[in-house]
């Protein structure tokens, strides 16, 4: 329904903030730890949202950036990981770093989140794979997928970005745009991203 708002911080709280948008005050629900990469109250800020429906309550989460709420969304669609924990995982794992731990399988990484269990770890990157596998079948290979998908650095940093929601096609011209590959992984997918906010 909302894909941001923009506006004024009002006031900010243990787990949420109160964004002025001409006059009216959107409470934004956000994990402890993302709340520190708003603004302070009086600053001008744009947040990322995401609107969740249940039967007994309507809550607005909010993100500091637009990788963060992609992150999200793709996080409560994996069985038994709800708003809670997505946010949970969205405050202490940067998009990237959450998508090179999908695509290396690294369960240690997604532990580190409160509330995240092995068993829930290895079903995260178990069905966020999956889903990955998928993408990759229904594209169509641009000009150079082949090659860049070929194996190493490149076609990892290729599968993180469609983890992080980017097609294979907005993928690999983002990672073909990287200078220099060989400064190893985290390094090409911070890259990467920095290409595609452009």
């Amino acid at each position: 329904m909302f894909a941001y708002l923009e506006g004024t911080i009002d006031a900010k709280w243990a787990d949420a903030l109160i964004l002025d948008v001409s006059g009216v005050g959107y409470r934004l629900t956000a994990a402890p730890g993302m709340l520190e990469r708003f603004g302070k109250p009086g600053d001008r800020q744009r947040v990322f949202t995401y609107l969740a429906v249940r039967e007994d309550a309507v809550t607005l989460f909010g993100f500091s950036s637009r990788e963060e709420q992609t992150l999200f969304e793709m996080l409560i669609t994996v069985s038994g990981v709800g708003p809670k924990l997505a946010g949970s995982i969205v405050a202490v794992m940067r998009p990237d770093a959450f998508a090179m731990a999908v695509v290396t399988g690294d369960t240690t990484a997604l532990t580190r989140v409160k509330g995240l269990g092995k068993k829930g770890a290895q079903r995260i990157i178990l069905e966020l794979k999956d889903k990955l596998g998928h993408a990759y079948a229904g594209e169509v290979q641009p000009e150079g997928m082949t090659a860049a998908a070929g194996g190493g650095v490149r076609a990892d940093a290729i599968s993180a970005l469609m983890v992080l929601g980017y097609s294979a096609a907005q993928a690999t011209r983002a990672v073909d745009q990287v200078p220099d590959p060989s400064t190893g992984l985290e390094d090409t997918i911070k890259a990467a991203l920095a290409q595609l906010l452009r």
